[in-house]
C-alpha cells in the first residue's frame, strides 16, 4: 500500500515540475523545475530496483546536464525583450508539432499494450555496474569519446557567444 502511495506522489510531484518547465517564463526556474522532476524519476527508479541508473540520473543528468543548462543561460544573459522578440507562430507551430508527435506514439504505445512482449530476457549480470563499464569501454568507446567532443564543442561555443565584444 504504502509503494503505490509513494509511487502517486512521486509521479504527481514529477508531472507538476514537467509542466512547470514548459510554463515558466524565466529560463532558470525552468531549469530548477526540471532539476526536480529528474530527482523524482531517479526516486521511482530506486523504488524499482534499479540503483543504478538512479544514481546515473542523479550524476549525469540532474548533476552535469542541468550544471551545463545553467552555464549556458547565465553565459547568455536571456533578457525578457530577446525572449518576447521570439516569433510567436514559430512558436506555437513547434509545440503544436511536437504534441502530434508525441499523440501519435502514445497512441502507438497504448495500442500495442495488449500484445506479448518480444524483448529478450536478460542475462542475470546484464545490469550490472561491471557489465555497463565493460561494454561502454569496449564496444562504445568511440561514441563515447566522440561525444566528449561534442559536449566540448557545445561549451567552447556557448562561451564564444555569450562573449560580449565592447567595439560593437
Amino acid at each position: 500500500m504504502s509503494e503505490a502511495v509513494f509511487f502517486y506522489l512521486f509521479t504527481t510531484v514529477m508531472v507538476l515540475a514537467a509542466l512547470s518547465v514548459v510554463l515558466n517564463r524565466q529560463p532558470i526556474y525552468s531549469v530548477l523545475s526540471l532539476l526536480l522532476a529528474m530527482f523524482c524519476l531517479a526516486a521511482l527508479f530506486v523504488m524499482l530496483g534499479a540503483y543504478f541508473v538512479a544514481a546515473l540520473q542523479i550524476l549525469l543528468y540532474a548533476g552535469a546536464v542541468l550544471v551545463l543548462f545553467l552555464f549556458v543561460i547565465m553565459l547568455l544573459n536571456l533578457e525578457p525583450e530577446a525572449l518576447s522578440r521570439m516569433r510567436l507562430f514559430t512558436l506555437r507551430t513547434a509545440g503544436t508539432l511536437s504534441a502530434l508527435v508525441f499523440f501519435l506514439a502514445l497512441s502507438k504505445i497504448l495500442r500495442s499494450a495488449g500484445q506479448p512482449s518480444t524483448f529478450p530476457n536478460p542475462s542475470p549480470s546484464s545490469g550490472t555496474v561491471e557489465s555497463v563499464g565493460r561494454l561502454l569501454f569496449s564496444t562504445y568507446l568511440v561514441p563515447f569519446e566522440l561525444t566528449s567532443f561534442l559536449i566540448l564543442a557545445a561549451i567552447i561555443g556557448a562561451v564564444t557567444l555569450a562573449k560580449q565584444h565592447p567595439h560593437e
